[in-house]
């Protein structure tokens, strides 16, 4: 929904849109206009673009942040109307603008990145031009950043939807047209307006049938999202559960892993340094058990619940990927007839903390890449157990 829109130069056509998605970012937002402005200029200076920052009405004034910074590129800047905060918003904005700019690539970027360079605006236009629809990051993270993609999403995207998507809610992504304008007639449930707008597009790129790759962008550094309590986790995983449900017929008959092509950079850079706190973990793991205890009893099968408490009276917290493919499948299963979804989704978060302090306990002394077999590993389990989801889902 656009409330405003400024276009000082009155932009009316562009065959490559650099999108930043953005809420309160003055202070960040120069950086990664500027590198998408060298980006077009040295990569494709031979044709229309435009960057266009989608606002959720900032009150820090990043709309005169985006529009002052000297670019080479013409800028647009639109925004929702107040209190509609949401990037999900920003990103329906963006599909519809570059629609009307008759755009043939939109590069979607996270505004506060502080890692993008010039090389990633071909890193993800190039394979849209090369036919492809849909662009999904690959970047070389702390073994701990992301623990929402490491634990939910990458395995459901996995195991369900038989895709070896190792970023499927990385925040920066490229499509085409023709994606853009499918994705806008999807079901947008709330919470695709918000935080669950990454991993709704990535799911819908591939039930949709639109032809879909990976590009390596080297490190992510931005303001990180490590385990933390809050709106994200909610809104994530019940886009993630809603669009497993609506799509049930076209994933159940799915069964070879599918490995999407690779464009951009081979080999990644160093991840982000990352500083862990493993207590605050642990307290929320516990806290959110207890919480929600009487929740897990009614959704969970009777020998996991038992198992877990047991595990949550005693001293060590250990949820293994077994039981963690159980509990994430038990609830996506209760999820579609639950009378209160969002209690259902609150009283998992416990148990993904669980997870999350499992993983780092089992892991804290390996390499990056030792952990990152170990998320592989799980989910192939994910793959390899689907069956048990739809069991469930057929006996409902």
């Amino acid at each position: 929904m656009f409330e405003r829109e400024e276009n000082p130069q009155g932009i009316k056509q562009a065959d490559i849109v650099v999108g930043l998605a953005s809420y309160q970012e003055a202070d960040s937002i120069a950086y990664p206009t500027e590198q998408a402005s060298l980006g077009l200029k040295k990569h494709y200076g031979d044709r229309s673009s435009a960057i266009l920052n989608c606002d959720n009405h900032s009150p820090d004034d990043t709309e005169h942040a985006f529009l002052n910074t000297p670019t080479e590129v013409p800028k647009i800047y639109v925004t929702t109307p107040p209190d509609t905060p949401g990037k999900g918003y920003n990103f329906e904005n963006m599909f519809r603008k570059a629609v009307e700019l008759d755009a043939k690539v939109l590069i979607c970027l996270d505004a506060d990145l502080l890692s993008v360079t010039p090389e990633w605006v071909q890193h993800f236009a190039d394979p849209v031009l090369d036919g492809h629809d849909f662009v999904n990051p690959i970047y070389s993270r702390h073994k701990y950043d992301g623990t929402i993609t490491n634990n939910i999403c990458y395995p459901i995207v996995y195991g369900l939807f038989c895709r070896n998507t190792r970023q499927p809610i990385g925040g920066d992504f490229a499509m085409s047209r023709r994606f853009a304008e499918h994705v806008l007639l999807q079901p947008w449930h709330r919470t695709t307006e918000e935080y669950g707008i990454d991993i709704f597009l990535t799911m819908n790129s591939i039930l949709g049938g639109f032809k879909t790759c990976n590009t390596g962008l080297g490190a992510k550094v931005h303001k990180p999202s490590a385990p933390k309590l809050g709106p994200m986790f909610i809104q994530v995983v019940s886009t993630a559960f809603l669009t497993v449900l609506r799509s049930e017929a076209i994933w159940k008959p799915l069964s070879d892993i599918q490995q999407p092509v690779m464009y951009g950079l081979q080999q990644m850079d160093p991840p982000q340094e990352l500083t862990m706190d493993r207590a605050a973990i642990e307290k929320n793991a516990r806290d959110g058990f207890a919480e929600f205890q009487g929740a897990l009893e009614k959704h969970l099968s009777t020998d996991l619940y038992r198992e877990l408490v047991s595990m949550f009276s005693g001293s060590a917290i250990d949820i293994t990927a077994d039981q963690w493919v159980t509990i994430v499948y038990d609830m996506i299963a209760a999820f579609r007839d639950a009378a209160d979804r969002n209690t259902l989704v609150e009283s998992l978060k416990g148990l993904y903390f669980g997870r999350a302090l499992s993983f780092m306990n089992k892991t804290w002394e390996w390499s990056t890449e030792q952990a990152e077999e170990e998320i592989l590993a799980q989910a192939e389990l994910f793959h390899k157990r689907r069956a048990y989801l739809i069991e469930k889902l057929d006996a409902r």
